[in-house]
């Protein structure tokens, strides 16, 4: 494996705004904000710490970037890159050079890239569309199956849990074909939470202080993580061989693609670990990052009664009077509104808090701070969002702030949910995609409501995520609108 890249981030000793109540060896952290969570800490005091503010973790040094126009420039592909911060290097024991946790000048991650753009174009995500609808259909089965009688309300407990359980389905059947059965069997398959163990003790020891501490709890952690690892690593390379060895040559999934393709200059392929690895790193980034988005649409939703009219009156124009309805390929991208939705409460939430950027060489940013080829920023997206320079009234939610007129008028790099420049995310198409059609059903099949004494509360993994939050679902009435699509169910499956 390509030698671990660490960043010295000294930032020629330059001093930074920080958090009132730095303590020696500590730094900046309290047990509170770990408690609390580091993300939503920072969030509360962005206005006396913008544009750029630092933090201490122990002897580790992080600079902070949370106002919209130093975020604009880290963004400048030509002078700013992605940067290998001490938390993407301990992924790498999952995903290695895989295209979220790549170094820059990996030869694989250009190789990947290339070959796995075919799978992201519109003749492909026709493909997984009918993938998704099938998926959506068991959810509803799912939730339909706790109902105690004819109109009465499904108390999901766990929506958040359920959006995950929706999504990880739909990525491991158009990554791999293969089915996890989360609503049909009572336990998960051992696959799933095998994941996300390993994912959280790399992002345990991604997080640790350097030095001895590090090594010793690193320690710990790698000896209770080894088996999970290895489970995860055994499955993905067994359904590899298997696919391999059977002479399948179709490329109706991901792993279909990434066998059977070739670069079109080099004539290179990758090899079964690095597909494995781009597995993986489709599994973790494919299903956390879009079960968030939807999570934090609902319940935004369910908080903002004009907005969910509007959206479910959008839902019923199009799909019309049948509750069954599925809505075609093409069909999707008229859910303008349900979409503005969504980008609203990425705005506010955005599930991936942020990433980090380093200079492609020695360069000074927001007028005055040296920055060199060993330093990195953290852009934090919650604070790039919520800057009223850009966002009036920013804690609103208003998904009108995402009317084209709107997105035109706002300077660029103002709202990058998916990252920035050639390493931003090559699924977010999918993502939205997935994600506003599994709204728009949602929203034409129930009526919502949610517990008016509820706080959000935010669990802070690799991605965001509401916690505790629960909806009532009740099915609704034939829709009494009229509808400009078609059921084109038997079409799509």
């Amino acid at each position: 494996m390509t030698e671990m890249r660490t960043l010295g981030n000294r930032w020629s000793e330059q001093q930074f705004p920080h958090p009132a109540g730095r303590l020696p060896l500590i730094g900046d952290v309290r047990p509170s904000m770990l408690r609390d969570g580091l993300v939503q800490t920072m969030l509360e005091r962005v206005d006396e710490l913008r544009p750029i503010f630092e933090a201490k973790v122990g002897p580790r040094r992080l600079v902070f970037v949370i106002g919209a126009d130093v975020a604009a420039e880290l963004c400048d592909e030509t002078r700013f890159q992605k940067a290998p911060t001490p938390v993407i290097n301990a992924l790498r024991e999952l995903g290695g050079d895989g295209l979220f946790t790549a170094y820059n000048d990996e030869p694989n991650w250009q190789l990947a890239h290339d070959l796995l753009m075919p799978a992201f174009t519109k003749s492909a995500m026709q493909t997984y569309h009918a993938t998704m609808l099938a998926a959506i259909d068991e959810l509803f089965d799912y939730w339909d199956s706790s109902a105690t009688g004819a109109g009465a309300p499904l108390r999901r407990g766990d929506i958040s849990g359920d959006m995950t359980k929706l999504t990880m389905e739909t990525i491991s059947r158009t990554a791999f074909s293969h089915d996890f059965g989360s609503f049909k069997n009572a336990e998960p398959h051992r696959f799933v939470p095998a994941m996300v163990a390993a994912l959280r003790t790399s992002m345990a020891k991604g997080t640790l202080p350097p030095g001895l501490p590090k090594r010793l709890l690193g320690s710990v952690l790698d000896f209770r993580n080894r088996e999970h690892l290895a489970y995860v690593e055994s499955m993905l390379d067994d359904l590899i061989a298997q696919r391999r060895n059977s002479g399948d040559t179709s490329t109706h999934d991901l792993l279909g693609i990434m066998l059977n393709a070739t670069h079109s200059e080099s004539g290179a392929h990758l090899d079964d670990l690095n597909i494995r690895r781009q597995i993986l790193t489709f599994m973790i980034a494919g299903h956390e990052t879009t079960s968030g988005a939807l999570s934090f649409a609902l319940y935004f939703l369910s908080r903002n009664p004009e907005v969910l009219a509007r959206a479910q009156a959008e839902a019923d124009e199009i799909l019309g009077a049948d509750r069954d309805a599925e809505p075609a390929y093409e069909q999707v991208a008229k859910f303008r509104y349900i979409r503005r939705v969504l980008d609203e409460g990425l705005r506010l939430w955005p599930t991936v808090p942020g990433f980090a950027r380093m200079p492609r060489a020695d360069t000074v940013i927001a007028g005055k701070y040296r920055m060199t080829t060993d330093d990195f920023a953290l852009i934090g997206l919650g604070g790039v969002h919520r800057d009223p320079a850009v966002w009036p009234d920013p804690l609103r939610f208003d998904p009108d702030r995402f009317l084209p007129e709107n997105v035109k008028a706002r300077p660029a790099h103002s709202y990058k949910p998916f990252g920035a420049g050639l390493r931003a995310c090559i699924g977010r198409q999918f993502a939205l995609h997935e994600a506003v059609l599994v709204l728009a059903r949602i929203l034409h099949r129930y009526n919502m409501s949610g517990d008016p004494g509820y706080q959000l509360k935010i669990d802070e993994r690799l991605t965001l995520m509401p916690r505790g939050f629960r909806l009532d679902l009740t099915p609704r009435a034939p829709a009494a609108t009229s509808h400009t699509g078609t059921n084109h169910a038997a079409a799509t499956r």
